[in-house]
């Protein structure tokens, strides 16, 4: 668990993020694309403009810090090669005083950007831990999960068409529900505490972007610390009434010698807990937000209900979830024709290679027909690829063909609000009118 609060948070805070707000702030002051990706709000609302602009001047853009891309084949070269892991590595040559500062600042918080979190682990260890849960989210163990998803989605549903007034927010009301539910029930944990699930990941979300101001950074360390500490009293109460799910499996492989650390345990249990969320979240909220938008696209779904597959491919296209991750060259390296040094940080715009035109026509079109939506990249590549992308797919199809089934008038009933965060994209609220006799004067 992280050190306690205080000053040793505040030098945590500047070690992480403070020193990068100050030299890319004076940056994106000054106009500098790259630097405007990291911090400028009008990239929060609306990231795509920006995309463009960097994919105007080439493969890849220099930001000071890093460099980034948003060209489709490039970004799918770098997630796939071995050439490139997602450790940071501090240099040989650390000034004194900041390793001074590390040791001062205390111990990190077992976040999703912090070893031993699997989005921050490199092999041998990486493969240990995802050989570990991989069946999890089989393709069978998805399949069976389907049933129980539109259970939970009828629930729900039926729980908004018992609401007085006939309107609704669609995020907080279903989309985040929805999939926090079905993770918590995989995990063998007590469904009642799903709402407390979804306050605590909006935390550790904060923790994958950079340049984080102090607020967030200190809720987001509360956060999952808190988490954390549940996870610790809930391997215990797995091993006094253990079950057949993936955590009490999880929990016997620590207990083996030589088995995991606690540390790996908790890590690996809170990633899976928050990942099992926090996409699926976004791609239901954006998805209906999408289909708002566009009733002309949801017609055609309408006609054919066999095409919602391939809408949500297309949902995650033009709107990805995940916008960004990075990786670290390990070694000298040379991809379309640049030569990228080992020790550089290079960030690949999701997002940007989603609407790359040299892979998708007229990219910026919402397209349920579109013939290659699925060679998206949302989900990331390689060894990285997104464990539960089958259950995200399924999650999101069963909740927005289940919602326009159920409320088939439904429409907005003011503008939504986006998520604070610019890694992960999504809405954090969307009023809707379940029906066009609530719709607001």
């Amino acid at each position: 668990m992280a050190a306690s609060g205080g000053p040793r948070r505040l030098i945590r805070w500047a070690l992480r993020h403070g020193m990068v707000r100050r030299a890319v702030g004076k940056r994106a002051a000054a106009g500098e694309l790259g630097a405007r990706l990291m911090l400028d709000p009008a990239v929060l609302a609306q990231p795509y403009p920006f995309y463009e602009e960097v994919r105007a001047r080439g493969h890849f853009v220099d930001t000071g810090l890093a460099v980034t891309t948003v060209d489709h084949a490039v970004v799918t070269e770098i997630l796939r090669s071995k050439d490139f892991g997602v450790g940071m590595r501090l240099p040989e040559n650390l000034p004194g005083a900041v390793r001074i500062a590390l040791k001062a600042g205390g111990t990190w918080p077992l976040g999703p950007a912090q070893p031993p979190s699997m989005l921050s682990s490199d092999p041998p260890d990486h493969t240990r831990y995802r050989k570990l849960v991989t069946r999890a989210f089989s393709a069978k163990q998805v399949a069976a999960l389907r049933r129980r998803t539109e259970e939970v989605a009828a629930g729900l549903l039926d729980d908004l068409a018992a609401r007085p007034g006939g309107t609704a927010d669609l995020v907080t009301d279903y989309a985040a529900l929805l999939p926090a539910t079905v993770i918590a029930e995989m995990l063998g944990a007590p469904p009642a505490m799903r709402d407390q699930f979804l306050r605590w990941g909006e935390g550790g979300a904060l923790s994958l972007d950079m340049g984080l101001t102090f607020a967030e950074f200190r809720r987001s360390e509360r956060d999952i610390d808190a988490l954390h500490a549940w996870m610790l009293g809930h391997f215990d109460r797995i091993r006094a009434n253990p079950g057949e799910d993936i955590l009490s499996a999880l929990v016997g492989v620590h207990d083996e010698q030589g088995g995991l650390s606690e540390d790996e345990l908790s890590s690996i249990a809170m990633l899976l807990l928050a990942a099992g969320f926090e996409t699926t979240v976004n791609l239901i909220g954006s998805g209906a937000a999408l289909l708002l938008e566009h009733p002309d696209q949801l017609a055609l779904l309408r006609a054919d209900p066999s095409r919602w597959n391939n809408a949500i491919d297309e949902m995650l296209r033009i709107d990805s979830p995940v916008q960004r991750t990075g990786r670290v060259a390990d070694v000298d390296v040379e991809v379309a024709g640049t030569r990228i040094r080992a020790g550089t940080v290079v960030i690949v715009q999701l997002g940007g290679a989603n609407r790359d035109p040299a892979v998708f026509d007229d990219p910026t079109r919402f397209d349920v027909l579109r013939a290659n939506a699925g060679e998206h990249i949302a989900f990331s590549g390689g060894i990285h690829y997104c464990l539960g992308a089958a259950l995200a797919k399924m999650e999101g199809e069963v909740a927005l063909r289940t919602l326009f089934e159920r409320f088939p008038d439904l429409t907005a009933a003011g503008p939504g609000r986006r998520r604070p965060t610019r890694t992960l994209r999504g809405y954090a609220s969307l009023p809707v009118a379940l029906s066009r006799t609530t719709v607001p004067a």
